[in-house]
């Protein structure tokens, strides 16, 4: 196998903006994608909230457009790879780098939920019935599923990291072959809850063959090679399939996750690789710079206000139809179609005034972070078990306050406390601001 010189991410003085256009984009797919799936009707019996995409012939079509979820893990592991380099070349440490991981993840999450179960109780106290607000407390809690896995992966990025540069092939290749045994175990014994293990080795292994990526391993290798390896996670990925091992449905295999996503993850860098030094240039140019400059900064905030913005939208459309008699297109219908432009644009409109409202919640400045691993390992374990709880009891006002609580917990845990000595406190490493 040929291969050129490897280009070292570490090398790079300033942020690589293309691969910010990508993550932003991903970003935006996910906004696109869930809005999507919103389907809105009213009954004789009143408002009927679902899922649109349930039974639907577009969904599978477009989720090979807009289940960006493998790539954006790749680009996590690319960005916190070299973040934690570089931090450490500057005399940084692991330490201060999961620190920082649950400052700019969790406090952004702090807000929106505290904003969501307040709103929950007000709806409660002015007469929403209470399976209506059940249900718009299961919807926002659905995607929440990606702040606790992001979260329990950038808290360990250290550690695979260490393992990854020990043995890169041995690290990637175990989890990769845990993941599939998950799936071979699911498939076996038909319980579909065993296949949330995978919220674990699935993304774990598409941020290490991020590292690979912020090592130049990847861009090394000739664009013929990896044209072949990216046409080859298609034809597997399109033979699973054809068996009936996977659905093509890309959005079904992502609850619980299964292996067929590290395929989805393959290709697109494989494609993100071929392209790459086009999309650099691309993200040089007036309009796309200023979209990333948007974003980037607020990436968190925009996922987590999404799905309240889409709530909303869902919930004004129904009493516009209850009090002006105008009926709501059903899902997948012309007419429906007919109102998707409108409505993705609203929806996209309306999450960046917030997102542009808030941006001072991701900007804040990332406190000094302790020195006791104990203390950041349980802040992890304790802002994950918070959006778990959410996830698996639903987001209601008494989960959400216990939620908040938690993450306030885990904010306090990753900052200095007793077992951080005074010594240490008065003379810290030279610290570099962590990126990514």
């Amino acid at each position: 196998m040929a291969i050129a010189e490897p280009r070292s991410s570490s090398t790079r003085a300033t942020r690589d903006t293309g691969i910010d256009l990508v993550r932003a984009l991903c970003v935006l797919g996910v906004v696109l994608l869930h809005s999507m799936m919103v389907g809105v009707t009213v009954t004789d019996s009143g408002p009927l909230f679902a899922n649109a995409s349930d039974g639907s012939w577009w969904i599978t079509p477009l989720s090979w457009v807009l289940q960006v979820m493998p790539l954006f893990f790749v680009i996590g592991g690319f960005a916190g790879y070299t973040s934690l380099r570089r931090a450490q070349q500057r005399g940084g440490t692991a330490k201060e780098f999961v620190a920082a991981r649950i400052h700019r993840l969790v406090l952004p999450a702090v807000v929106t939920i505290g904003v969501v179960g307040i709103v929950l109780t007000v709806l409660l106290a002015n007469g929403v019935p209470a399976d209506l607000v059940a249900i718009a407390g299961y919807r926002y809690g659905q995607p929440l599923w990606f702040l606790g896995v992001f979260l329990l992966c950038q808290a360990l990025l250290p550690l695979f990291a260490a393992a990854h540069r020990r043995a890169p092939w041995i690290t990637i290749t175990l989890i990769v072959a845990a993941a599939v045994a998950v799936d071979a175990v699911r498939n076996a014994t038909g319980i579909d809850g065993v296949g949330f293990v995978n919220l674990a080795f699935v993304w774990l292994a598409l941020q290490q063959l991020g590292f690979f990526f912020a090592e130049g391993r990847i861009d090394a290798l000739t664009r013929r090679t990896r044209i072949v390896i990216g046409i080859s996670a298609v034809a597997a990925l399109v033979t699973t399939f054809l068996t009936g091992t996977y659905s093509p449905d890309l959005i079904a295999n992502i609850n619980p996750p299964s292996a067929s996503l590290l395929l989805v993850g393959v290709a697109h860098t494989m494609l993100l690789s071929i392209l790459r030094d086009r999309v650099a240039s691309w993200s040089r140019l007036p309009l796309p710079s200023r979209f990333l400059t948007f974003v980037t900064p607020r990436a968190m905030t925009i996922y987590l206000w999404h799905m309240p913005v889409l709530l909303a939208m869902a919930g004004a459309s129904a009493v516009f139809a209850m009090t002006t008699g105008i009926a709501l297109p059903e899902p997948s219908s012309i007419e429906w179609w007919m109102t998707r432009p409108l409505w993705l644009v609203t929806v996209v409109a309306l999450t960046a005034g917030i997102a542009f409202l808030l941006a001072g919640i991701e900007a804040r400045r990332i406190p000094t972070p302790t020195r006791s691993a104990g203390r950041l390992v349980t802040a992890s374990a304790v802002g994950t078990v918070a959006i778990v709880g959410l996830l698996v009891v639903g987001t209601t006002p008494v989960t959400a306050s216990v939620a908040v609580v938690l993450l306030i917990a885990s904010l306090r845990l990753a900052r200095p406390g007793r077992g951080d000595s005074a010594w240490q406190l008065a003379a810290p490493t030279p610290r570099a601001r962590v990126q990514g």
